[in-house]
């Protein structure tokens, strides 16, 4: 294969690979500020502003929103364009990545992602609760029609398991890094969890992950660190679930090897196994007695080893490299 070839490829996996984990990460990012500012009308000022600041948390505390004040918070994790951690954002970042690969993708997916981004522009930015949520829903409905259309429209080839792969490897570290945050502040706390007043704090987490129905369906409503971290973490039919989100990773990054016909995969495809073996096999009683917070960090090392090992690849080896395969 010619290097000129193995580059355009090359493009084109970086592309699809980040047109799934934006748009993952636009529909997290909406997800975990509707449920925070849900969450506003429940307890105290001091209440809230902690609530905002395990927010920029999540989002690896992005520049420049040192405030924990819910409105500005808001705001700038929805609209403002120059906060790479928005919304919006990340629906034009992917509008981008979809532009520069725009042949390899199926003209249903151009249109819709090209109708939400300029649909995006077109608001006005407004502090009504009201046309928050009308965005948002905009946002969310254009997503998911986006992920609709490419599934049904786009062959199931290597480009459609890249843009598979990147949205859950998004979601795998977004599922460990809430978990790991809740953990470290109410988890390995058994009075604070206790603490009847701390119910919403729970459903929070769950809504985060769209699991709240799905987890009272397997356990009822009665929410205790074990149940909720069993879930999140190890549940095998849930889709947010952090073992459902690398299984995922593993069948595409198998469906990419197959068409690529690479040997020197062998060292990603071992270690996106081993991770998911690590969850198939693990025990919540033992994760917490451990210690979850540092299970769940070594989970996200884990995920950035996979990460960097699918660049290393497919995206930015070096020429040797190439010419070797």
């Amino acid at each position: 294969m010619g290097t000129r070839r193995i580059a355009m490829l090359s493009r084109v996996a970086d592309s699809m690979y980040w047109i799934g984990r934006y748009l993952e990460r636009a529909e997290n990012t909406l997800r975990i500020v509707d449920v925070n500012m849900n969450l506003m009308l429940e307890g105290s000022h001091t209440r809230s502003e902690t609530r905002w600041r395990r927010v920029l948390q999540a989002f690896s505390n992005p520049a420049g929103m040192e405030e924990t004040d819910g409105d500005t918070t808001i705001e700038s994790l929805i609209f403002d364009m120059g906060n790479r951690a928005s919304a919006a954002a990340c629906v034009a970042l992917a509008r981008e990545s979809a532009r520069q690969v725009r042949d390899e993708l199926s003209s249903e997916q151009w249109q819709k992602l090209n109708s939400l981004y300029h649909q995006l522009c077109e608001m006005h930015l407004s502090g009504r609760p009201a046309m928050v949520s009308d965005a948002m829903q905009t946002i969310l409905d254009g997503v998911h029609l986006f992920q609709g259309v490419t599934d049904t429209t786009m062959t199931h080839g290597e480009g459609w398991q890249f843009i598979r792969a990147g949205r859950y490897m998004e979601r795998a570290m977004q599922t460990a890094t809430l978990l790991e945050l809740y953990y470290r502040e109410f988890f390995s706390n058994r009075d604070l969890f206790a603490d009847a007043s701390q119910y919403v704090e729970w459903v929070g987490l769950l809504r985060c992950c769209t699991a709240f129905e799905s987890y009272c369906t397997v356990y009822t409503a009665d929410l205790t660190p074990e149940r909720i971290l069993e879930f999140l973490l190890l549940h095998r039919r849930f889709p947010h679930s952090l073992w459902y989100s690398v299984n995922s990773i593993v069948e595409a990054l198998a469906g990419i090897e197959q068409g690529s016909h690479r040997a020197s995969a062998d060292e990603l495809a071992r270690r996106a196994g081993r991770l998911r073996a690590s969850l198939s096999f693990a025990q919540i009683g033992e994760i917490i007695e451990q210690d979850a917070a540092a299970y769940l960090r070594q989970v996200l090392d884990q995920c950035r080893m996979i990460q960097e090992l699918i660049y290393r690849l497919y995206i930015s080896y070096s020429i040797d490299t190439a010419l070797a395969m």
